[in-house]
Order: structure tokens, then C-alpha cells, then sequence
């Protein structure tokens, strides 16, 4: 319950600190809250439900007393409920209510006063959306997972051990296969935006910003450049003959660059003396610190993540198999450190938290920096303060498909930690005594792998959730090298950059001016 108010509170303040204060909507506000909240609980599912089949066992690999067949189905049913609740309301906000709200503010700047006509065309355009939801839910409830290939049998009894499987998974493959696709597109949001930001956060904070007042500086000499330049061209009409059309046009965008020059020298007076830049320069040691901090961790994961793909690809069983890989040959740091934190439970929870975390942030950043495209089509800017509705729907969206590929990501570094978190099976060994083999059968403890009885080891939820396909595991694995190559693209593009204005992306040419009382206002 503390953990769900926390994520509230986060997630407030999160979408608060980017909204538009001019015009900020109050439905889109809580749908972007609460999307983004849903997405965050979901992911704390994940090491509750390792933490729940790892602590039914000792470790010696015998269950608990109180763990018998019937508490065990229970734990697992318990976390299975959870995920369909969960899953199913992120199938709700992905697929309805985000779409709906979102077109009926693309209506309203079109239509305004007309709610009803406004209603009915979100809705319109919304059905398509809920067309989709419904077909990959057929498509995943029907789809034959481990039904006999018999040529004697006929059409209806096919079809009857379609309905059979969908009755005996309880609707697990069509809300795996749902998820699924959109954690594919999660995965394509991940390597678009959040390995660009693994690479742009800790650099940018490492480079600092240009100084305010150098900046300010800059600007006056281009407002004088710009006026002189205007009053050259107007002195031609001084005798009463009009300017050439060529001369009009230069005046014209000469008169925005003019009117885009003043609103910076505005903002960046309002910066040069506002507290909060005075508190950023006090500071500054600590950025540093903290963009070397987010660099070695950007590093470590991509080693963690090249090797584990690595592995699948040295060892895995191939394409057809979704490179799903049986036990671990080349391990990787964070592989190594989750069971081990595992063992003490808030441990490995704090770290997989961080980790959540530290995807929103690097993602949030390469957000900012790229904004919302469409293929090459720039459709909105996420800027602190200024972000219009429909971008903020656009931006949690993101964010909410980028959170449910989290999932995969931890799956790809620790498939052990996430397949059977630290459980242990005991396995009959011959003992050795003065050299000679005995008749003494021993039991051995032995961690939990693919090889395990099923009986002996319980595999979590999340990974029935993750490896119902083996399609999807597939697209995942060339996904994973596709994230590595933009990071290091992102990191060389990085590096090569120079500072960052201290308002970079607060001041464009399509800005009113009325937007300046909100920087002001932001900044005092």
C-alpha cells in the first residue's frame, strides 16, 4: 500500500512538472497519472512474484512445511490474478481510454463547444483501436500452443482442442499475446528513446549548460545585428517607393527572428536571476558526480546485456526456439548480483526499483531531447512546463510500453533470477567412502534450471507471461542488439556535442508570447 502511494505521488509530480500551465486539462492529467502508475505497479510485481515461489523453499531444496500443492497453487494463482488485473487494465488504457481522451482534445482545439460532436468522432476513431485490442486477443486465445498434430482427426475436433486449450490456460495466451505486442513496440520505443538517453543524461549533466549571462550576452549582439539589418532594408522605401516582394519577405522573418530574440532575452533574464540557477551552480560538483554515477551504469548494463546476448546466440537453440537459452554459460554482473540480493528481499527489490527508475529517467531524457516522432514526422515537444495534453498522453504512453519491456530486459540479464529467483532441488548422488562407491543414496542441492523437475522448482508468472511465444522471444533478442548499437551510436553523438543552452527547447519560433509568464513564473 506505502509502495502504490508512493508511485501516486511520483507520477503526480512527474506529469505536474511537464503539463502546460496554460492549458493544462484535468482529464488528460489523470488519465496520464494514472497510466503511468498502473505501468509502475505491474513492474513491482516482478520481483514479488520471484520472491514468493524463492521463499516457499529452503535452501536446501526442500519445500517449507506449510508449503504444500494447495498453498502453492494458491501463491501462484494469488500473483496470476495480479498480472490479469493489471495487464487487463493497461489493455484498457492502451487501447481506449488513453485513445479516446486524446482524440476528443484533438476535436476540442477543432470544435469547441460541440461535447457531443466531440464524443462522437473520439469515440469513432476510438473503435479502431478496440478493433485491434480485440483481434490480437483472438488471435492469442486461438493460436495452437502444444496441440497433437493429428491427420486423422476432422475440422470440429481441431477446433474443439482450440476452445480446450483456451479453457485450460484460463485466457493466459490471449492476454500473453496482447502484452506481448505491445512489448514489442515498447522494445522499439526503448531503442529509439531510452538508449539515446542511457547516453545523453550522464553526459549532458557531466558538460553542464552555457552560462546565462554569456548567453544573454550573445543575444544582445544578435537583437543589434537584426535591428540594423531591418533598418538597411526599410531605408529603402524612405522616398515612398515600396519594397520588392524578395525585401518584404526578408523583413518578415526578420520581424520573427526579432520577436524569437526578445522573448530569449526574457527568459534568460528570468534565469540569470532566479534562485533555482544559483542553487544548479551550488550544485554542480554533485552533477558531475552523479553523470559519471549514470555513465558506469549505462556501461555495466550494456556489457550485461551484450553478453547475456551473447550467450543465447553461442548457446541458445536457435531462431525457432525464440534463442531462449537453458542455464547460463557467459555471465554478466547483474546476473551474478541478483540472487545473491535475492536472498534478502528488499534488496533485490530496491535494485530492480532503481532499475525501473533509472529506464523512465534515461528514457524521459531522450524524450526531451528527440521529442514525439512519427517516423520523420515531429509531432510534439516534451518541454517542462509547456507540454500541451495530447503530448503528455503521447509521452506516458511511451513511457508505459517502455516500462512493460522493463520486464524482458531484467529476463535478458538474469533469466535464472527471473525463472526461479534462488530456489534450490535436491538431486540422489553416490557418496564416496575410503575410495570406494557405496550403496548410500544422498541428496544434493542444486540450483533450479530448465533441467529441474517440474514438480521441484516453480516457475514465476512473469515468465509465463514473457515466453508464451517464441516469436516474440526472437524479436526481443534482435531487439536487444539493435538497443546496443544506438547506445553506442547515441554515446559517439553525445561526446561530440558541445554544451546545451540553459533553455534549450524553452524558446521556439512557433512559441506566443504569452508563454513567457510560464517560464517566469516556473523560474521565480
Amino acid at each position: 500500500m506505502l509502495r502504490a502511494e508512493a508511485i501516486l505521488i511520483f507520477c503526480w509530480v512527474y506529469v505536474r512538472k511537464y503539463q502546460s500551465r496554460r492549458e493544462s486539462e484535468v482529464i488528460s492529467t489523470i488519465t496520464a497519472i494514472f497510466a503511468l502508475a498502473v505501468a509502475l505497479i505491474s513492474s513491482a510485481l516482478l520481483p514479488v512474484d520471484i520472491f514468493l515461489v524463492s521463499y516457499m523453499k529452503n535452501q536446501n531444496g526442500t519445500f517449507k512445511d506449510w508449503a504444500d500443492a494447495n498453498v502453492s497453487r494458491q501463491i501462484e494463482d494469488t500473483v496470476l490474478y495480479g498480472y490479469y488485473t493489471l495487464y487487463s487494465i493497461i489493455l484498457f488504457c492502451v487501447f481506449l481510454w488513453i485513445p479516446f481522451v486524446y482524440f476528443y482534445y484533438e476535436e476540442k482545439d477543432e470544435d469547441d463547444g460541440n461535447t457531443c460532436s466531440q464524443v462522437k468522432t473520439a469515440l469513432k476513431y476510438t473503435l479502431g483501436f478496440i478493433t485491434i485490442c480485440a483481434v490480437l486477443l483472438l488471435i492469442g486465445a486461438f493460436v495452437p500452443l502444444g496441440i497433437p498434430n493429428t491427420k486423422n482427426s476432422t475440422e470440429w475436433e481441431k477446433v474443439k482442442l482450440l476452445f480446450e486449450e483456451f479453457g485450460s490456460s484460463h485466457g493466459l495466451t490471449a492476454l500473453s499475446f496482447s502484452i506481448s505486442s505491445l512489448t514489442v513496440i515498447g522494445m522499439l520505443a526503448a531503442i529509439t528513446y531510452t538508449a539515446y538517453g542511457m547516453s545523453a543524461l550522464p553526459l549532458n549533466l557531466i558538460k553542464g549548460t552555457t552560462s546565462a549571462a554569456y548567453e544573454r550576452l550573445e543575444n544582445t549582439e544578435d537583437i543589434e545585428e537584426v535591428e540594423q539589418h531591418l533598418l538597411r532594408i526599410k531605408s529603402k522605401c524612405r522616398d515612398g517607393r515600396p519594397l520588392s516582394s524578395r525585401d518584404r519577405r526578408t523583413v518578415q522573418q526578420l520581424e520573427e527572428r526579432l520577436r524569437t530574440l526578445r522573448r530569449r532575452e526574457r527568459h534568460l533574464e528570468s534565469i540569470e536571476k532566479s534562485w533555482w540557477t544559483k542553487f544548479c551552480e551550488a550544485i554542480r560538483p554533485l552533477k558531475i558526480v552523479w553523470g559519471v554515477f549514470f555513465i558506469i551504469v549505462a556501461l555495466l548494463f550494456t556489457v550485461s546485456l551484450f553478453l547475456s546476448n551473447l550467450d543465447k546466440a553461442l548457446h541458445s537453440a536457435g531462431f525457432d526456439s525464440g534463442f531462449i537459452i537453458l542455464g547460463t554459460n557467459l555471465t554478466n554482473p547483474l546476473n551474478m548480483l541478483l540472487p545473491v540480493l535475492q536472498t534478502v528481499f528488499p534488496l533485490d527489490y530496491i535494485l530492480i526499483t532503481t532499475i525501473v527508475m533509472y529506464f523512465i529517467f534515461t528514457s524521459m531524457a531522450g524524450i526531451r531531447n528527440m521529442g514525439v516522432w512519427f517516423f520523420w514526422i515531429r509531432l510534439y515537444k516534451i518541454r517542462r512546463g509547456k507540454t500541451l495534453p495530447q503530448a503528455l498522453l503521447f509521452l506516458c504512453m511511451i513511457l508505459l510500453l517502455i516500462v512493460l519491456h522493463t520486464s524482458y530486459m531484467i529476463y535478458s540479464l538474469a533469466p535464472q533470477y527471473v525463472m526461479y529467483g534462488s530456489q534450490k532441488y535436491l538431486i540422489q548422488s553416490n557418496k564416496t567412502i575410503d575410495g570406494q562407491l557405496r550403496n548410500v543414496t544422498t541428496f544434493v542441492s542444486k540450483d533450479c534450471d530448465a533441467d529441474a523437475p517440474e514438480d521441484q522448482c516453480i516457475v514465476t508468472r512473469t515468465y509465463l507471461f514473457l515466453h508464451k511465444f517464441w516469436f516474440f522471444s526472437a524479436a526481443y533478442y534482435f531487439g536487444n542488439w539493435a538497443f546496443i548499437a544506438v547506445f553506442l551510436i547515441g554515446l559517439i553523438v553525445s561526446c561530440c556535442k558541445g554544451k546545451k543552452s540553459v533553455i534549450e527547447g524553452e524558446v521556439d519560433e512557433d512559441d506566443s508570447d504569452m508563454s513567457d509568464d510560464e517560464l517566469s513564473v516556473y523560474y521565480r
